[in-house]
């Protein structure tokens, strides 16, 4: 078995105060062992996330911190995959734990996304991390690729701008409950409608924020006594799909995260249908949808999105957090804090207006890196 027994976020924002990602990683890293009531000499694995070195301008950072960490002869890891970074990391985290490698594991996502660079070198480097000799260097952006397969999604299934409207304005409600989330907002569909264009069908305020931010587990093959509460991770799956898009079957479905699906619900003997709410990953407000379809959360996504299954308060809560759109993307702390979030609400800790009240068995988080290419899912259990 494999227990949740830390887990802690930071505020995700842009960093005004002089401070960097060391010192979010301390903040996170302290509140996780606080929390798991383990001493750092208990630790014996480190794993660290982060997408690139060129936010932090610090070639392999997990040394660095694991010396402002205090801790020593332990085995340190780090893992990147874009977007996928932080969830990849949790599952290296599972594996540790399973193959009786490591007891207590330590993991821990953090970027600088927001403060150490100009917004057009920051949107360069988002380019280059699809092919940068096709992509990249010929001034392609993530944004552009994204409204591409949102465009082809769009026309298969009905999806029209209204809905991406109604789930930004879902979700930075959301946000507006979580003190720690970026953008705290009260948005109105003639504000969304109103905001420039980026690249169609996608406008400004569809997109999710660059954050700084740093976010924390620790995992364990044995059940804390002081919390018999604490949740399981129970199922992991990840699989790729083609970097370029014109190579895809479909470019409009997320194939690869169907996959990593198949493989996570099959590891927790579980059926997607038997999920009772999910962090997924909304760099857009289209991908969520592209999400919950490739996930197999629902038979009809369309249908009970307009319903409002997926909200707060609906059958399968979707991105309570706020998701990236409102709570934030600091990137290789993003599947770390959605691990984090899913656990502190199957225990019944999450922040008081967004924490569930009949907490369901089981809980997904779910990320990925480029458009869908590699995909990460976790599956959690509750013990409650």
């Amino acid at each position: 078995m494999v227990y949740v027994i830390g887990c802690h976020l930071t505020e995700f924002n842009r960093r005004k105060d002089g401070s960097s990602y060391r010192d979010w990683v301390c903040e996170t890293f302290e509140a996780s062992l606080a929390m798991s009531s383990l001493e750092r000499k208990d630790i014996d694995t480190l794993i660290i996330s982060n997408e690139s070195d060129f936010f932090t301008f610090q070639l392999n950072p997990s040394t660095v911190i694991a010396d402002d960490l205090g801790l020593h002869k332990v085995e340190i890891v780090r893992v990147e995959g874009g977007g996928a970074s932080g969830q990849l990391a949790v599952h290296q985290g599972v594996k540790s734990i399973l193959s009786k490698k490591s007891q207590y594991v330590a993991i821990i996502g953090f970027d600088p996304s927001a403060s150490y660079l100009p917004s057009e070198t920051v949107k360069q480097l988002y380019s280059n991390s699809f092919d940068s000799l096709t992509d990249g260097m010929n001034g392609v952006t993530a944004t552009a690729l994204y409204a591409l397969s949102i465009q082809l999604f769009m026309k298969k299934t009905g999806l029209n701008e209204t809905d991406l409207a109604n789930a930004t304005i879902n979700n930075r409600n959301n946000a507006l409950h979580n003190p720690s989330a970026h953008l705290k907002l009260k948005h109105n569909q003639q504000e969304i409608f109103a905001s420039p264009v980026i690249s169609s069908p996608y406008r400004r305020l569809h997109c999710s924020p660059l954050s700084d931010g740093a976010a924390s587990l620790i995992l364990s093959n044995k059940k804390p006594l002081n919390r018999i509460s604490a949740p399981n991770i129970i199922g992991i799956g990840s699989a790729n799909d083609m970097v370029n898009l014109g190579a895809r079957d479909d470019i409009g479905e997320f194939v690869s995260k169907k996959e990593a699906m198949k493989k996570a619900s099959s590891m927790a003997g579980i059926r997607a249908n038997e999920i009772g709410f999910a962090e997924v990953y909304d760099a857009y407000a289209g991908a969520q949808f592209q999400a919950i379809k490739a996930l197999g959360l629902s038979s009809d996504f369309l249908k009970d999105f307009r319903d409002g299954h997926f909200s707060l308060d609906g059958k399968l809560p979707i991105n309570i957090s706020g998701g990236l759109m409102g709570q934030g993307a600091p990137v290789g702390a993003t599947g770390v804090g959605q691990t984090a979030t899913c656990a502190m609400l199957l225990e019944g800790k999450y922040h008081k207006n967004l924490q569930i009240k009949n907490i369901p068995k089981f809980a997904l988080a779910d990320t990925h890196g480029g458009v869908g290419t590699l995909s990460a899912v976790s599956i959690l259990k509750s013990n409650i």
